[in-house]
């Protein structure tokens, strides 16, 4: 039988580790939502990863991304980079996704306002 203070030691080694894992899930650009432990599959290309989710206040940042990526592709196009347009506009793809995920968030948002109290 474990004692009470072994006991807590264990929960609060329980708890560190969680706080640890939530800690690795901040991005740049907003939260991974890969499982607990797992490691990115994707290399951390977080905006083209569907478990990426976005924070609404990193929206200008995403944006500013998203306008380097276009100049970016002309650049390779102009070059005759192929390779390079592809993974790129893989990349816009993404960024333009992460933007209308927040855009469509921010009008789900509705202000119901204080209920009338019956008369």
């Amino acid at each position: 039988m474990s004692s009470p203070a072994s006991s807590g030691l264990l929960r609060q080694a329980r708890l560190d580790k969680v706080q640890r894992n939530f800690e690795r899930r901040k991005v740049a650009t907003g939260i991974c939502g890969r499982a607990f432990g797992t490691p990115c599959i994707h290399e951390h290309s977080c905006l083209r990863c569907a478990l990426h989710w976005p924070d609404p206040a990193q929206r200008p940042r995403i944006a500013e991304i998203r306008d380097n990526l276009i100049a970016r592709i002309a650049e390779a196009e102009r070059e005759g980079w192929l390779g390079e347009t592809e993974g790129l506009k893989i990349s816009l793809a993404g960024a333009e996704d992460k933007l209308t995920q927040i855009d469509r968030r921010a009008r789900r948002t509705t202000d119901l306002g204080m209920p009338a109290r019956p008369s």
